[in-house]
C-alpha cells in the first residue's frame, strides 16, 4: 500500500493501554495500581510472607518480578546466617554426641518395660505360659552377624550360619569335585550349578569366613 493511498489515512491503530485485555466482568483484577487488566499470574509478596502472593497481569507480573529481591533489608551477615539455616531447611540441630550418651552409660529408659505377668488376661488365653523376666532367660550363644548375601553364600553350599571356615572350605571343594565336567563323564549340565557354589565360597573367602 501506498503511503499516499486514501486507505491509509483510515487505518487506526489503539493505542497501548486499549490493546491490552481488560479484565472479564468477576475475573481478578491486576494488582497494580490503575490497572484494569485481568491478572493471570502471581508473585510471592516476599519473605516472612511465604505462601502469600499478588496477582499482576503479564506485563505488570514482568516489571515486579525484574525488581523482586527476597533477601532485601538484610544485611550480608544475616544473608549468610539464613544460606546455613537453609541447608537444614532450618530446623534446630544440635552437635555430634548430644541426646545420645552420657558419661556414665546410655541414658535410662523413660518408658517402663513391659511385665506380661502384670497384664490382664480376661480370656485366660496364656494360662500356663512359662513368663520369665530377661535375666531368667538363658542367654545366646555370641556369634558373628550374618547378612543376607553371607547368608545367601551359605545356601548355595548347603551349610548353616554356623558353619565353620574349615567345614566351608571342605564342602566346597566337595561340591567343586562332584560337579566338575570332568567327574560326570563330560557332562556340562551341572556346571550353572557350579559356577554358583564358586561364587558363594569366593563371596565367603573375601569377607573372611573361610
Amino acid at each position: 500500500m501506498k503511503i499516499d493511498s486514501p486507505y491509509f489515512d483510515r487505518i487506526r491503530v489503539k493505542p497501548e493501554d486499549d490493546r491490552r485485555a481488560r479484565a472479564r466482568p468477576g475475573a481478578r483484577v491486576c494488582g497494580f495500581n490503575g490497572c484494569p487488566c485481568e491478572a493471570t499470574h502471581r508473585a510471592p509478596l516476599g519473605r516472612d510472607r511465604e505462601g502469600e502472593f499478588v496477582w499482576f497481569c503479564l506485563d505488570h507480573v514482568k516489571e515486579y518480578n525484574a525488581s523482586y529481591n527476597y533477601f532485601a533489608g538484610m544485611n550480608d551477615a544475616a544473608v549468610a546466617a539464613y544460606q546455613k539455616d537453609a541447608l537444614t531447611g532450618h530446623r534446630p540441630t544440635w552437635s555430634m554426641g548430644v541426646n545420645s550418651w552420657t558419661k556414665s552409660g546410655r541414658r535410662e529408659d523413660p518408658k517402663p518395660h513391659f511385665d506380661p505377668r502384670k497384664a490382664a488376661d480376661p480370656f485366660g488365653m496364656f494360662d500356663g505360659a512359662d513368663w520369665r523376666q530377661a535375666s531368667e532367660r538363658p542367654a545366646e550363644p555370641e556369634g558373628r552377624m550374618i547378612r543376607n548375601a553371607e547368608r545367601k553364600a551359605l545356601d548355595a553350599l548347603n551349610l548353616d550360619i554356623h558353619a565353620t571356615a574349615a567345614e566351608i572350605k571342605a564342602r566346597f571343594k566337595e561340591l567343586a569335585k562332584r560337579m566338575h565336567p570332568d567327574a560326570n563323564g563330560g557332562d556340562r549340565s551341572r556346571e550353572d550349578k557350579l559356577r554358583e557354589i564358586i561364587q558363594a565360597y569366593n563371596y565367603l573367602k573375601s569377607v573372611g569366613f573361610c
